[in-house]
């Protein structure tokens, strides 16, 4: 298995627990708005499904964002290679490895550190259309581009 077909499924499993996880923490919240009983005090009953809908609306954001990002993954290609960074390229500087994806930060593949980033972050904004042996800087660092995949 190629490694940027790898990174592509960590991606997408890093995606799946998210949106799994706010699936869930929505249902809880709406499992106990639902068992909130009214009592002697009135407000209580109020506040806490006051409290459980700002839950689940904070929730439903998260969940959109998830989907969003699984939006993304869904229109790159693993196995596409190009000349130049683009969505999908697996980017190798004397800095670091880059996987132009999503921001799923860290990824380990057979004792190799990559770093997924979003094409539109700003260290994914300057590499996108470069080619191998183009530098770049951010923030005084240089990253010289070694190799594309």
């Amino acid at each position: 298995m190629s490694v940027k077909i790898k990174l592509y499924e960590l991606c997408t499993a890093f995606v799946e627990q998210r949106i799994a996880s706010s699936q869930k923490a929505i249902e809880h919240a709406q499992l106990a708005a639902n068992e909130e009983t009214k009592s002697s005090a009135g407000d209580k009953y109020e506040t806490g499904r006051a409290m459980m809908q700002l839950e689940i609306e904070k929730q439903s954001v998260q969940l959109g964002e998830a989907m969003k990002l699984k939006q993304v993954l869904s229109q790159i290609n693993p196995e596409k290679t190009s000349d130049s960074i683009q969505s999908g390229s697996l980017v190798f500087t004397d800095q670091g490895n880059f996987y132009i994806s999503i921001s799923a930060g860290k990824l380990d593949f057979e004792g190799i550190t990559y770093f997924a980033i979003s094409p539109v972050s700003p260290l994914g904004a300057l590499l996108m259309t470069k080619k191998s042996g183009d530098v770049v800087q951010l923030n005084g660092k240089t990253f010289t581009i070694r190799k594309i995949e």
